[in-house]
């Protein structure tokens, strides 16, 4: 019963997720709130929520674990998605036509991001002020200066044109209407993903950290899967880049509220060592997406794919290793 109550949440959350994401992308086409920045914002707290959700409610019945493995999971996850469509459509040749220049800070900051994260499980007596760590208002820091960075860079931005058809027969209140009601959706089904999660992981014999990092990571994930896939079948590389580049260091932001509520003392210093694992693997993963956006020989046939397998095959042993 727990399993199939969480299977049934994971697919309640990826239709409310979806949903989420066409209705912010209307609200931010239609509205005074619509601008690169704004509309950015709205769209990545969209397809985010189902994250913050499930790692709120994992806090509420303490455990940590799940509420941090949860959003670290879900960054690897996301990279897993990218170079899985890529090795799919690898006959395309998909991040051989992507700018460097339009996605590399978010690589760096994502590397960044999530080094401080790992220095912080590892140094387990972290600094803390109002029992949130310090390394929490070093991101906040990191993350408004990336904001800086990229307001007002016209680049990556979509089709405003293409979008406004899309959605031509939706007016601004209904957007409304319908993203705060897939909102809540969202928010239940994120609870009890969160709360059969927990279950399961007692059930079973599985170890938090995996239930958090895999299980409960994966299915808050799909709705960027969805995202990514439209993204490559569109020919829309840029966006599908971008989106899980930007997602990522989203997701970290929310850390930072998940640690907010957070009582017991900084959140990262309530996790288990292993959780460290999964963060590294983030880093690596970004490495060697960093290594495709760089390289010189982008032009060429030769081991094209080898760097998105690579990122495949890291996920599969790491997630071997923490289970």
């Amino acid at each position: 019963m727990v399993l199939f109550l969480f299977i049934l949440a994971a697919a309640i959350v990826v239709f409310a997720a979806v949903q989420l994401n066409k209705y912010g992308d209307v609200i931010s086409e239609k509205s005074t709130l619509s601008g690169a920045m704004v509309g950015g914002l709205l769209i990545a707290g969209a397809t985010s929520l189902p994250e913050l959700t499930t790692s709120l409610t994992a806090v509420y019945i303490d455990n940590p674990d799940i509420a941090v493995g949860n959003m670290l999971g879900s960054n690897v996850f996301n990279l897993l998605i990218l170079a899985s469509v890529d090795l799919f459509y690898r006959k395309r040749r998909a991040f051989n036509q992507l700018r460097s220049s339009e996605q590399v800070p978010s690589v760096i900051a994502g590397i960044i991001f999530t080094g401080l994260v790992v220095v912080a499980i590892l140094w387990n007596e972290t600094p803390s002020f109002l029992d949130i760590g310090l390394e929490m208002y070093l991101l906040v820091i990191g993350y408004i200066l990336v904001l800086k960075m990229f307001d007002g860079n016209p680049e990556g931005q979509t089709d405003e044109s293409a979008a406004e058809s899309r959605n031509i027969n939706i007016t601004l209140k209904r957007a409304v209407v319908n993203f705060i009601l897939f909102a809540l959706i969202v928010f239940a089904s994120g609870s009890v993903l969160s709360i059969t999660g927990d279950r399961l992981a007692e059930i079973s014999g599985m170890n938090a950290s995996f239930v958090g990092s895999v299980l409960i990571a994966a299915s808050t994930s799909l709705p960027e899967l969805v995202t990514v896939v439209v993204a490559f079948r569109m020919a829309n590389y840029a966006m599908a880049a971008g989106s899980i580049l930007g997602s990522n260091i989203f997701n970290l932001m929310l850390l930072v509220v998940t640690d907010a509520f957070y009582r017991e003392s900084a959140i990262l210093q309530g996790t288990s060592p292993a959780m460290i694992w999964t963060a590294l693997l983030g880093v690596l993963m970004m490495i060697v997406m960093l290594y495709i956006l760089m390289r010189k020989d982008k032009q060429t046939n030769i081991g094209y794919a080898w760097p998105s397998i690579l990122i495949v095959l890291m996920y599969l042993v790491l997630s071997y290793m923490i289970f």
